[in-house]
C-alpha cells in the first residue's frame, strides 16, 4: 500500500485551488440514471470514489466519459437505456454511496436489487431512512440474503416524507426518487447541507421541479421525463476545510481559491475563536498564523449549518498544539474518534469517553509511523504531522485518495515537505 512521508515544521506560503466537492459529485453522477439523454458535469473531483461509481454506473448501462473541458476536469454522463438494475455487492460494498442508484433505478424501470452496503468503520449508519422514503414513495421493499429488492411496477408517487432525524444521504435519495413520481412530495426534516442545494439545481436544469432545497422542508412535483443538462459541481467545503486547518496548524499564510467561506463558516468562527486570522472574500478564504501558540475551544458537531463532522478529526489535530484543553463532542457518528490513538502516537494528549473527547494541548508533536482508519482520520494525521518535528509516515493512505485529490501537489506547492511512497518502494521506511 502506498504511504505518506511529511517532514514537519515547515511554515506554509501560497494559493490552494479548492476542487469540486466529492459528497456533491457522486449524487450528481446518480441522477445520470434518470434521463436518456447526456449530463454533463463541469469541475469534477477525480478521485477513488468517483471512479468507482463510474465502473457500477457502466455495469448498469451509463457511457462515462472524462476529459478535460475548458474550464478543468469534466464528466459526461449519458444513459440510454438501463441495461441492468442490479448493483451487486462486490461493487457497492466499496462505497456507501453508491446504494442510492437504487431510487433512480426503481423511478426509472419500476423495479431494483441493490446490495446493503454494510456497516462503515465510523458507525453503521444503517440505510432505515432511505428504505422508509422509498416505501412512502409507493415501492414494495424485500430484503433478501443481503439485497434490497425493491418495485414499482406502476411507478413512484408522490408523498409526505417525514424523516425522524436529519439524514443527509437519505434527503438526497429521496430527491433522487422523487422527481419521476407522480403527483406532489414533501420531504420535512430535510438535510440543508449544500450538497442538497447542488443536487436540487442539477435536478432543476435538467427539468425537476423542487422548491426549498437548503430548507428543512423540501417540496417535489414529479415530472414525465427529464433532460440532460451541464452543471459544475460545487466547491468542497471539506476540503476547503480541511486545508484552512492545515495551514493553521503549520503557521504561514495561506489563501484558499474557488471556494465559498460561508459553507465553512462555522469551523471559520471556531477557529478565530482559537486564535488564526481569518480572512473571507466571495470565492476566496486566506488563513493566516504568524505562530502565536493557540487557545483551546470546545466543538459540537452538527448537521449543517453546524459544525461538520467530516472536520471534526482535523480540528482536533489543530488543538493538539493549542494551550489548554478542548472538548470535541461528536453528535453524528458514535465512533468517530478512531484517530485520536494516532495523534497520540505523535505526542498528543488526548482522552476519549463516549461521544467526547478533551485535548490537552502538548508544547510540541514528534514524527511517528501512523496508520489511517477512514478517510477524515487519516487527513487530520497529516495535519497533525506539518506541525510535528521530524517525519511522520502515514500508512494505508487510500483512505485519503477517496476524497482529497492532489494533495501533495497542493500541499507540496504551498512549502510542505511531503511525498508519496509506492508500494513496493522502501525508501528506508518502515512497511505497513
Amino acid at each position: 500500500m502506498d504511504r505518506i512521508a511529511i517532514t514537519g515544521g515547515v511554515r506554509l506560503e501560497g494559493v490552494i485551488p479548492i476542487s469540486g466537492a466529492k459528497n456533491s459529485a457522486i449524487k450528481l453522477m446518480v441522477a445520470s440514471l434518470l434521463t436518456d439523454q447526456p449530463l454533463r458535469l463541469t469541475n469534477m473531483p477525480r478521485l477513488a470514489d468517483t471512479r468507482f461509481l463510474a465502473r457500477l454506473l457502466q455495469r448498469l448501462g451509463v457511457q462515462v466519459e472524462e476529459r478535460e473541458g475548458a474550464d478543468g476536469p469534466e464528466t459526461v454522463l449519458t444513459t440510454p437505456e438501463i441495461v441492468s438494475a442490479i448493483a451487486p455487492y462486490d461493487l457497492v460494498r466499496q462505497m456507501r454511496a453508491s446504494f442510492n442508484v437504487l431510487g433512480p433505478l426503481l423511478a426509472r424501470t419500476g423495479q431494483a436489487k441493490v446490495s446493503l452496503p454494510g456497516g462503515c468503520a465510523i458507525g453503521a449508519r444503517p440505510v432505515d431512512l432511505h428504505l422508509m422514503a422509498l416505501e412512502a414513495l409507493g415501492a414494495r421493499i424485500d430484503l433478501n440474503e443481503g439485497y434490497v429488492y425493491a418495485q414499482a411496477p406502476r411507478g413512484l408517487k408522490g408523498a409526505e416524507i417525514a424523516f425522524p432525524s436529519v439524514s443527509v444521504g437519505a434527503t438526497e435519495h429521496a430527491l433522487l426518487s422523487a422527481v419521476l413520481a407522480r403527483g406532489e412530495s414533501v420531504i420535512s426534516n430535510a438535510a440543508r447541507e449544500p450538497e442538497i442545494v447542488d443536487l436540487a439545481q442539477c435536478l432543476r436544469k435538467m427539468g425537476a421541479r423542487i422548491e426549498g432545497a437548503g430548507s428543512p422542508v423540501i417540496r417535489v412535483v414529479g415530472v414525465d421525463r427529464l433532460t440532460g443538462a451541464e452543471h459544475a459541481v460545487v466547491p468542497d467545503r471539506i476540503e476547503a476545510g480541511t486545508y484552512a486547518l492545515a495551514a493553521a496548524m503549520a503557521g504561514g499564510e495561506v489563501k484558499l481559491t474557488r471556494t465559498r467561506p460561508d459553507a465553512i463558516e462555522a469551523l471559520l468562527l471556531k477557529m478565530e475563536e482559537a486564535g488564526v486570522g481569518v480572512e473571507r472574500w466571495d470565492d476566496a478564504v486566506t488563513i493566516k498564523r504568524n505562530g502565536a501558540r493557540l487557545r483551546g475551544v470546545e466543538i459540537a458537531t452538527d448537521p449543517f449549518p453546524g459544525f461538520a463532522t467530516d472536520l471534526q478529526a482535523q480540528f482536533m489535530a489543530l488543538m493538539t498544539l493549542a494551550d489548554g484543553e478542548s472538548v470535541i463532542r461528536e453528535t453524528i457518528f458514535e465512533n468517530r474518534f478512531m484517530h485520536a490513538p494516532e495523534l497520540t502516537r505523535l505526542g498528543a494528549d488526548i482522552s476519549v469517553s463516549g461521544g467526547e473527547a478533551r485535548v490537552r494541548g502538548v508544547d510540541r508533536l514528534a514524527g511517528a509511523p501512523v496508520m489511517a482508519t477512514d478517510l477524515r482520520a487519516s487527513v487530520s494525521l497529516v495535519i497533525a504531522a506539518l506541525a510535528a518535528r521530524g517525519e511522520t509516515v502515514v500508512n494505508r493512505v487510500y483512505h485519503l485518495d477517496r476524497g482529497f485529490e492532489r494533495l501533495e501537489e497542493k500541499l507540496s506547492a504551498c512549502g510542505a515537505q511531503v511525498r508519496r511512497i509506492r508500494a513496493g518502494h522502501d525508501d528506508g521506511v518502515e512497511a505497513d
